[in-house]
């Protein structure tokens, strides 16, 4: 049986510039700068495309006259690129583009995203925010497995440092940082200090997906999808997440992401040891713990002292969302955020980043959402067609 994305490409990948505040944006125009630049980088041109998707898909329909074209109008991040992957494998389009923004959003708090404060009943009665739903799950972690606050504050050193060093990020040049630097900023939700969280910041990006055949006429190495899915246990940001969450097996909601990411396995043939990088989703510390034990790249309980091994540094075994993340690169809104895990990968398996290249690399990793939202989305990329 052949594999279900084996005519698919990536041959398109472009991130804006990303900044604290972009004043002459909003995010349907960042989101236009995204689109234009993937598809620069994929040689193609508005005319080439015949499927949009992402958030403001009509939007780029008719901003760029691409019409009649089919569009698929999604909020979300490796669900939509796999959603576009399989619009190619059926033969319904040849080229999609996909592109999100984020810019003129942060309009009552500064530092506050909007998208995590919902105008819902049932939360801001008791006062739930997301920081406070992410640190349950972690506090659990940490009375069942012992998992420490210094294990936590070795991952947010980590990947802020990957961000200091990255000149593309917001925060480039912020460090760099100790785990003693981060278990000394002030404490948010215990057991989340500040430099534990994700920062908020504004920019776009673009992807553009191809047919196989189309391949040997891009500028750049093409990157292939080998496998992806989602797991849920319910809506994001509206009920407080707990560990022992359960549906129709028995998987607990503490470990979502691990039926996706083993069907993600499955589907490229490969497992764990052979990923290169991991481009994991960082709104806070803890998530990457938990990922990397819900992904099978240590065992329950394990990943405190994974990480605290040095296993997710730069020169480590596992290389952890190396252009800084959310807590250092940008967090420009919740596609934007989403697609840039998915424009991380592409970058490291090309060999193209310009700060902690794999050397090597062939296989990448990388997710979306996380147990605080209840929901995770895994996608795995290689530099081989499947």
């Amino acid at each position: 049986m052949s594999h279900p994305y084996r005519d698919v490409a990536i041959v398109g990948v472009h991130n804006t510039v990303q900044a604290q505040r972009l004043p002459d944006h909003d995010s349907e125009s960042i989101a236009v700068e995204g689109a234009l630049g993937a598809l620069a980088d994929a040689g193609l041109r508005t005319r080439d495309v015949d499927a949009v998707a992402g958030g403001f898909a009509q939007e780029l329909v008719l901003t760029l006259h691409l019409g009649p074209c089919t569009r698929v109008p999604s909020g979300l991040g490796i669900p939509v690129v796999l959603q576009a992957a399989q619009m190619i494998a059926a033969g319904q389009a040849e080229v999609v583009l996909i592109a999100a923004g984020g810019a003129a959003t942060y309009t009552d708090r500064r530092s506050t995203a909007p998208w995590t404060r919902p105008a819902n009943e049932f939360v801001v009665g008791y006062g739930l925010f997301t920081a406070a739903e992410f640190a349950l799950m972690a506090r659990r972690h940490m009375i069942v497995f012992g998992t420490t606050p210094e294990q936590l504050a070795t991952v947010a050193a980590t990947i802020r440092n990957n961000g200091h060093a990255n000149p593309e990020a917001v925060y480039h040049g912020r460090g760099p940082f100790t785990p003693k630097d981060v278990l000394a900023s002030r404490m948010v939700a215990d057991p989340f200090h500040l430099l534990d969280c994700s920062m908020t910041s504004e920019g776009g990006c673009g992807l553009v997906l191809t047919r196989a055949d189309r391949v040997p006429d891009v500028p750049n190495p093409a990157v292939w999808i080998l496998g992806g899915a989602s797991d849920s246990f319910g809506p994001a940001y509206q009920v407080a997440p707990a560990w022992d969450i359960r549906g129709r097996s028995e998987l607990r909601a503490g470990y979502v992401g691990r039926n996706a990411a083993r069907h993600a396995f499955r589907t490229a043939g490969i497992g764990p040891g052979d990923v290169d990088v991991a481009e994991l989703y960082d709104p806070f510390s803890f998530e990457i713990i938990r990922q990397l034990e819900a992904f099978d790249f240590c065992g329950d309980g394990d990943g405190g002292p994974f990480v605290e091994d040095g296993n997710i540094a730069p020169e480590g075994r596992l290389p952890v969302t190396t252009d800084g993340g959310t807590m250092s690169f940008s967090h420009a809104g919740i596609a934007a955020q989403q697609l840039q895990r998915v424009i991380r990968s592409v970058e490291q398996l090309r060999g193209a980043c310009p700060t902690n290249q794999v050397a090597g690399a062939e296989v990448a990793i990388c997710s979306n959402g996380g147990s605080g939202a209840l929901f995770n989305d895994v996608l795995l990329l290689g530099k081989e067609r499947p």
